[in-house]
């Protein structure tokens, strides 16, 4: 596995956490990142994506306004700093890469070409 995601963990509603996700392959610009989330019992979902670039985001609605995805081509690194955290947003959170889709088509988590172990987030109340 070459996606490695940190920076989960424990904290209150309404705080902060910050995750990175570092790839040890070639070609990091070449990849549309993302992160994902799966909670206990739920289906996966699309949390936020970006563009090789950088230059273009995607959110999913439920964290539209409170989580920011960005990237670091020069480290090989994604990050998404998560905002006023609700206990809904505890999860496993995933990053993943594509070489072959376009950004607006990530959010699905179809043509994922790798995914990293995740990183647990608990938010409590």
């Amino acid at each position: 596995v070459q996606l490695q995601a940190s920076g989960g963990g424990l904290v209150q509603a309404g705080g902060s956490l910050g995750l990175s996700c570092t790839y040890s392959g070639g070609s990091f610009s070449k990849n549309v990142m993302g992160w994902f989330r799966q909670a206990p019992g739920k289906e996966r979902e699309g949390v936020s994506c970006i563009t090789r670039s950088g230059g273009t985001t995607y959110y999913g609605d439920s964290v539209k306004g409170r989580f920011t995805i960005s990237r670091d081509n020069a480290k090989n690194t994604a990050f998404l700093q998560m905002n006023s955290l609700e206990p809904e947003d505890t999860a496993v959170y995933y990053c993943a890469r594509s070489g072959l889709i376009r950004g607006s088509s990530c959010l699905s988590g179809g043509g994922m070409e790798e995914w990293g172990k995740g990183t647990q987030v608990t938010v409590s109340s």
